[in-house]
């Protein structure tokens, strides 16, 4: 699997791409999300988030996806789970303090940056994790949030 998240790093402009066609689609297809119900949805969605984005990414399903602004790296690799830019210990040959044999998840999210279009997002501060979301679909959560009407709550439907 390490091999396949050092590949998607190196290809972060296509993913960068295919997510944005994907997630029009999702968006695409909020009626439907609706009519059939968001709290309904999230286990099945979640497991196949957590399938897709395990094997190409192995992100830690924290809830609240990056990938987009981190060059298709997971910032929840970092052994110190850090959210917003290596921590200071990155050795010389930019592999990390706490795993040696790890190249830096963060120097691995620059590299891919670099790659995409919008790769001037990795210099945004990220907030913190939010725990209570972890496992859930993050995927759900971006198209409530794209296709939200200021005069419905869409999270509880």
């Amino acid at each position: 699997m390490y091999k396949i998240r050092r590949w998607t790093i190196r290809h972060a402009r296509f993913f960068e791409g295919f997510y944005h066609g994907f997630e029009a689609m999702l968006v695409k297809m909020d009626p439907l999300f609706r009519r059939v119900g968001y709290k309904r949805l999230e286990k099945p969605v979640a497991a196949i988030e957590r399938l897709v984005k395990g094997v190409l990414f192995e992100t830690q399903m924290c809830g609240s996806c990056t990938l987009g602004a981190t060059g298709m790296s997971c910032p929840m690799n970092c052994p110190k789970s850090m959210r917003n830019g290596p921590c200071g210990g990155v050795r010389s040959n930019g592999h990390c303090e706490v795993k040696p044999d790890m190249p830096c998840v963060w120097v691995d999210a620059y590299a891919g940056s670099l790659l995409m279009k919008d790769g001037e997002r990795i210099r945004e501060i990220s907030p913190s994790v939010d725990h209570r979301l972890k496992g859930s679909s993050s995927w759900l959560r971006e198209v409530r949030r794209k296709t939200a009407d200021p005069k419905i709550e869409h999270g509880g439907s």
